[in-house]
């Protein structure tokens, strides 16, 4: 019991963090949100567990969207994707996060998968194979075609890098705050 009250509270400060972050860096734009959102999901999968990081990574996109971030709820899902990817991945080659050169690969392979499936999700089936059914049912209009392209190529790269990269730095500096191997 006590172990399942601790994972709840810890998800839930997780989580309490990130929509703060959301909210206090929506002015600041797509570049400083991002990599806040990311560096919070790589933190709290490394530092709390694999079921915390994914589900921050599937709530995120939610509270994104609830708070007016998020572009549009068709994107929704395939955010949610790309989260799970990046904090599944990040994980499992992590490791136990002792190999400097582990830590680096993680977070590079991380960063890299998230784009690509962003990329491939938002770009590649939303905005050109979906894009005519999408419109017709009002999902979405005509000038996000061009809109989401942008935002779901590169920057979510850059993004996943910097928040990523954040998460390198900051988890052992927790780890050993906290006490934790």
């Amino acid at each position: 019991m006590r172990k399942k009250t601790l994972w709840v509270t810890e998800t839930a400060a997780m989580l309490a963090l990130l929509v703060v972050l959301q909210w206090v860096t929506k002015p600041l734009g797509q570049f400083v949100t991002g990599s806040c959102v990311n560096a919070v999901q790589a933190v709290t999968v490394l530092m709390v567990g694999m079921s915390s990081g994914v589900t921050v990574a599937l709530l995120s996109p939610v509270f994104a969207y609830l708070l007016g971030i998020a572009p549009n709820l068709a994107t929704v899902p395939a955010i949610m994707v790309g989260n799970t990817v990046l904090v599944v991945v990040l994980r499992l080659i992590w490791g136990s996060g002792a190999l400097v050169w582990r830590r680096v690969a993680a977070w590079l392979c991380a960063a890299v998968a998230k784009f690509a499936v962003l990329y491939v999700l938002v770009v590649l089936v939303i905005c050109d194979l979906a894009s005519d059914a999408l419109l017709a049912q009002g999902i979405l209009k005509a000038p996000m075609l061009t809109s989401l392209p942008a935002t779901f190529s590169w920057p979510q790269l850059v993004t996943a890098l910097i928040g990523g990269g954040l998460a390198v730095i900051l988890v052992p500096i927790l780890k050993k705050a906290l006490h934790r191997s």
